[in-house]
């Protein structure tokens, strides 16, 4: 017998974010919520930075960087999620760049203070490349930081979802298994020093906020960590 379809429809990751931009910043997005200020925290002071955001998707977090005074290189490949950036920051010292991240990325090296990489890292099959260009384009004593759905999410049957708005469908952008030593081994054999990793759960506080979160309560949500190149400070 043939198996039954799944009950969701997969798309490319491209395809997905691209649809899922129309309503990607109106969503109830508990890992969203709790991400943000651990990115906040762990990049810390950046006025008069620069700073390149890789898979800046809706520009959540290249927007906040600009406004708290970095100049900010952010790039993706969702010409969908790219062009909801745009809309949002008019007049901010944002260059905006299309881009594939299996790819290298098109930026000197040395030339940012700090790179941001966030819920981007479930989409990408080969880790260490993107973590060697990070790297790369990264001054020497400058930061990275990296933020993922953490894979204990994906043993609930978890990945990044949204519910077409036109079919009504559950939808799925491609996405790969990664575990955590996935990401710490993608580091390392990129020549990166690890300063700091997190593991972050849906506490009570965040599942009062977010009604998604409750199903998930105590587990474990969100994955972070800090970098640097070898040789900096």
């Amino acid at each position: 017998m043939t198996p039954p379809p799944p009950p969701y429809d997969q798309l490319s990751t491209r395809e997905g974010y691209d649809k899922w931009a129309a309503i990607y910043d109106g969503e109830d997005n508990p890992l969203i919520a709790l991400e943000e200020p651990e990115v906040a925290r762990l990049v810390g002071e950046v006025r008069g930075l620069r700073v390149a955001d890789v898979g800046c998707g809706t520009g959540r977090h290249a927007i906040k960087l600009a406004k708290a005074g970095a100049i900010v290189t952010a790039m993706d490949f969702s010409e969908g999620m790219l062009a909801k950036a745009r809309e949002k920051a008019a007049g901010l010292p944002i260059e905006w760049r299309v881009h594939d991240l299996h790819t290298p990325i098109p930026l000197a090296n040395g030339t940012f203070d700090a790179v941001t990489c966030c819920l981007v890292l479930e989409h990408i099959r080969e880790l260490t490349p993107l973590f060697a260009e990070m790297g790369r384009i990264c001054k020497p004593g400058g930061v990275i930081v990296i933020s993922a759905m953490h894979s204990a999410m994906m043993l609930k049957g978890v990945s990044a979802r949204f519910t077409d708005p036109t079919t009504g469908r559950e939808t799925r952008p491609e996405s790969h298994d990664n575990q955590l030593s996935d990401f710490v081994m993608a580091a390392i054999r990129a020549g990166l020093r690890i300063e700091h990793v997190g593991e972050h759960r849906v506490d009570e506080a965040l599942a009062a906020r977010s009604p998604r979160a409750q199903k998930y309560l105590g587990w474990p949500m969100l994955f972070v960590m800090k970098l640097r190149p070898h040789g900096g400070a």
